[in-house]
């Protein structure tokens, strides 16, 4: 165990309600940190790379490059500046709940978690049906025909949901496994598309003209809309530091697995979608399948057809990887809530054996299952996926309003010498998170605007906006019962 450290000892019961210390939560039997730098690299790349977003920035065209590029500099650079500040100043568990309510109050924390945690609500049926979707070109001529099945979608989501579940309750030294392997299967088919790509091209030349003209991105207002969909792509490297305890040396390794993540995750969204364009016109590009499309055909091309079942695979396994990371990542967001008593006392109480936040992880599992339906209802598989995803991205931002407010505002408490700043002091730390957050709120409005290829529009936007407010409201509420509740409790103590 490494030495304690007394000023950051405090820090880390800085957040727990009176009378509650980490070592009333804490395995006494085990340490919790079960994570190293190498296990933290995989968990960035697992979290900040999704595969269906090469396919959908494919199916936008060469101008998707450029865009790729503006969310880079506007959206994850302030972000992963400010993460890597603000882990190394507060290396708590439950980071940016942590963050939040440190600058803003107990409020601001808890809305800021409670969002983030419900984000993941519509984000797992939405991840799943992309693994779902894949899964299918593991036997494309036999199982070609459940691509419109919704009941196939429905059932996929729910059986790798809940053994993604299973794993997490039995713990993160288990359950990282998933993370892992998933990092590892996102890599492969990375790679295999590259290099395919690279050999169709010098065999047959580019299936896309990439000139000036193709490259500049499309002003109309529903091509900026999409502009808004490879920003959420960026979303994901603040995730590690809800578990800053289970991690080993948080304040030091946190910020060197986060750059080194963050290099593979530029990489791997500008290169593959390059050579996913290489390989096919951006016409011929679905949103669901477009990854593995990529690889059928080139690979035909290329006279390799037997890759396409692996890669199929592959993918698949990297977004039920990612699920489950996520649901370890979040699950830390209730359970530090409910050691502040916001949510129930059960929600901050551990595992008997496995000592995991087992009641957040299993209300997230119901929820989620809950969404799975909600967003099938009333319309097909592809406007699910679509509906899933605006609502993902809303309630998964609003977080980050309060995460780069929170970095313009913590500007104000002293740093020690042990702190990672943002290179040029407190003033280059501010423009940068006033980008973030400038950048974040557009992202948000142009989220409620429904796909144009949406049948029913009324509808989605309904179930964007409906879905989003009830959330919020919910957290409302359940904030000021908690807060009552505590009240009561100390009156009668």
């Amino acid at each position: 165990m490494a030495e304690s450290n007394p000023k950051q000892d405090k820090d880390k019961v800085s957040f727990l309600s009176p009378g509650v210390s980490i070592a009333d939560v804490e395995n006494p039997n085990r340490p919790r940190q079960v994570m190293g730098f190498r296990d933290l690299v995989l968990f960035y790349v697992i979290t900040g790379i999704s595969l269906r977003w090469i396919a959908t920035a494919a199916a936008a065209g060469p101008s998707s490059i450029v865009i790729w590029v503006g969310a880079w500099l506007c959206f994850y650079t302030p972000l992963a500046l400010s993460v890597l500040e603000l882990s190394s100043r507060y290396p708590n568990e439950g980071g940016l709940y942590v963050w939040s309510k440190r600058a803003f109050g107990d409020f601001s924390g808890f809305m800021s978690a409670w969002t983030y945690w419900t984000s993941n609500l519509p984000y797992f049926p939405a991840v799943l049906y992309f693994a779902a979707s894949n899964v299918l070109f593991m036997r494309q001529a036999s199982w070609e025909h459940l691509s419109g099945n919704a009941t196939f979608y429905i059932v996929f989501s729910l059986l790798t949901l809940s053994a993604a579940t299973l794993l997490n309750i039995v713990g993160l030294d288990v359950g990282k496994w998933l993370h892992n392997v998933g990092a590892i299967a996102m890599w492969i088919p990375v790679g295999i598309v590259i290099v395919m790509g690279f050999v169709a091209w010098h065999r047959f030349g580019s299936a896309t003209s990439f000139t000036l003209h193709s490259m500049i991105p499309s002003t109309h207002f529903n091509d900026i809309i999409f502009w808004s969909v490879l920003t959420f792509a960026f979303g994901g490297c603040e995730t590690a530091s809800f578990m800053g305890e289970e991690i080993k040396n948080a304040r030091r390794t946190i910020p060197l697995a986060l750059l080194s993540g963050g290099v593979t995750v530029t990489i791997c969204y500008i290169l593959g979608t390059v050579c996913v364009l290489l390989a096919l016109p951006s016409s011929e590009v679905n949103s669901l399948q477009g990854l593995v499309q990529a690889v059928s055909k080139t690979a035909s091309r290329v006279g390799y057809p037997g890759v396409l079942p692996l890669a199929a695979f592959l993918i698949a396994l990297s977004n039920i990887g990612a699920a489950g990371a996520y649901l370890a990542a979040v699950a830390r967001l209730p359970f530090v809530a409910g050691l502040d008593r916001f949510l129930p006392p059960a929600f901050g109480a551990l595992h008997p054996k496995w000592k995991t936040p087992w009641v957040a992880l299993l209300t997230q599992f119901v929820l989620g299952v809950v969404f799975i339906f909600l967003g099938q209802a009333g319309t097909s598989v592809k406007g699910a996926y679509d509906v899933l995803v605006s609502m993902g991205v809303i309630t998964y931002f609003i977080p980050y309003l309060y995460l780069f407010a929170a970095m313009i505002k913590l500007q104000r408490e002293p740093a020690g010498a042990d702190v990672i700043r943002v290179p040029g002091g407190s003033a280059v730390a501010k423009l940068v998170a006033t980008v973030g957050f400038i950048t974040t709120a557009l992202t948000i409005a142009l989220s409620l605007v429904p796909q144009p290829d949406e049948p029913n529009k009324p509808l989605a936007m309904f179930k964007v906006i409906g879905g989003t407010g009830a959330l919020v409201l919910i957290g409302t509420w359940i904030y000021w019962a908690g807060k009552r509740r505590a009240v009561r409790g100390a009156l009668t103590a």
